[in-house]
């Protein structure tokens, strides 16, 4: 029998999140699922309807389906990673949550892991569960999918998508029986169709937040099965090796998914224990943010042609259009520095958005700009703020010509769904910041 429930729904960039809120505990547990789920279904297996109330008994319980899946408002385009992340602040907002617990499941990690180093003060504790930071291989990555690997899972989702053959692969112990396939069918239908499955899985691979996880100060706690077929134990070993004092826990079992696991009461219990005995991270004044840098080129060649009146006079048009485009695309300009600007955005892609348009409509006023910009953790400094992230912005920002909008790899890996491509700079050393650094110019938007 179904509980008494409500979902609701919250606006988020435009587009409808629905949630539904269960329990009224001490402490908000915010609740997010790979995109392979819903919100009603999952009350339709007994399982997951234990799950469920499992962790309603621990606190006050919100949960939301992704943009784009289950009871959500379906999207023109995949979102990137920064709009899951802001589907969370709008629904803690909605529900009056001022901070909560995250639980992160499979690839819904990674918009938990980086809200947490973004948002230290309203994340309370952090839960991830057969979570990763990235799911493709790579050099200095080799839990994750190899190009073969990776190719033959696309396939397979193209193939039999709808069906639940895929979600029962990725959960042996629950894919026994006509029962079980119907339903975990009916779960895949009611997120994609097999092709768009397919390509949210592809956005999945491009995903890396590896950059944001030495930013994460609230207590983590990292469960993995030790048998899952999807996500290999090396993604969790990861992840405690690079989030401070993240703790670790191995379940036996090889289903994926925590709602239909059989490890799902131990679960429960281990969730329930870690979140009583957190206490409140102090706060450093430190967190995840994208920083970006511009200046106007050959500013004091065109100074010295206009005279002090007129290049003042520019410079107040060039301030008050950037205050206006830096605060549509939700950022925050920390300085002007005469002929630049310092501003910090929550997302990366709306900054290179942002920067991009800026450019376009200063450059016919005679104001080419150039611009950097750096994911990074920072420092927040009075009104002012410091440390590495803000100096390889402006390193890069050096780097750029007139017109170019320069990046980091890190921006490069979580804009990974926002349609926008980039042309390699090659490995570049910068100023008084240690290592190589890639370098990446932002061209266009697909489509």
């Amino acid at each position: 029998m179904r509980p008494e429930r409500e979902v609701r729904y919250a606006d988020s960039g435009g587009y409808q999140i629905a949630y539904e809120v269960l329990g009224d505990g001490p402490l908000d547990i915010v609740c997010v699922f790979e995109f392979g789920s819903s919100l009603d279904l999952q009350w339709e297996n007994p399982l997951s309807q234990r799950f469920l109330r499992g962790l309603a008994g621990i606190g006050r319980l919100i949960r939301f389906d992704i943009r784009g899946t289950g009871l959500s408002e379906r999207v023109d385009r995949l979102p990137p990673l920064e709009e899951w992340v802001e589907d969370i602040g709008s629904v803690m907002v909605a529900v009056g949550s001022e901070r909560a617990a995250l639980i992160g499941h499979g690839h819904a990690a990674q918009p938990c892991l980086l809200f947490a180093a973004i948002h230290p003060e309203r994340t309370a504790a952090l839960v991830t569960i057969n979570g990763f930071a990235r799911l493709r291989r790579a050099s200095d990555y080799p839990w994750g999918y190899p190009p073969s690997a990776e190719a033959g899972l696309l396939d397979f989702m193209r193939e039999t998508w709808g069906t639940g053959r895929v979600l029962g692969s990725f959960n042996p112990g629950m894919s026994e029986g006509p029962r079980a396939i119907e339903w975990l069918g009916r779960v895949e239908r009611s997120s994609a169709a097999p092709r768009a499955a397919a390509r949210k899985q592809t956005n999945v691979f491009e995903v890396d937040v590896r950059a944001a996880l030495p930013s994460i100060g609230s207590p983590t706690l990292v469960v993995q099965n030790s048998d899952d077929p999807y996500v290999r134990a090396g993604h969790a070993h990861y992840l405690v090796d690079n989030i401070a004092g993240a703790r670790y826990v191995e379940l036996p079992g090889a289903d994926h998914t925590p709602f239909i696991s059989r490890e799902s009461d131990r679960i429960i219990d281990l969730i329930g224990e870690f979140l009583a005995g957190t206490k409140r991270a102090d706060a450093n004044g430190r967190r995840l943010m994208t920083v970006a840098f511009t200046d106007i080129v050959d500013s004091t060649k065109r100074a010295a042609e206009l005279g002090d009146a007129k290049w003042r006079g520019l410079l107040e048009v060039h301030e008050s259009i950037a205050s206006r485009e830096v605060d549509t695309a939700g950022g925050h300009v920390v300085k002007f520095t005469g002929d630049g600007l310092l501003a910090t955005f929550e997302g990366p892609a709306r900054a290179v958005e942002c920067l991009r348009t800026l450019g376009e409509l200063l450059e016919p006023l005679g104001l080419p700009i150039r611009a950097g910009v750096h994911t990074g953790e920072v420092e927040q400094i009075g009104d002012d703020i410091g440390g590495l992230g803000v100096h390889i912005a402006a390193r890069i920002s050096a780097l750029a010509e007139a017109g170019e909008v320069l990046t980091s790899s890190t921006v490069r890996d979580l804009v990974a769904g926002s349609g926008l491509r980039f042309e390699d700079r090659g490995e570049r050393e910068l100023k008084g910041v240690p290592g190589r650094w890639r370098v990446l110019a932002a061209v266009s938007r697909d489509g």
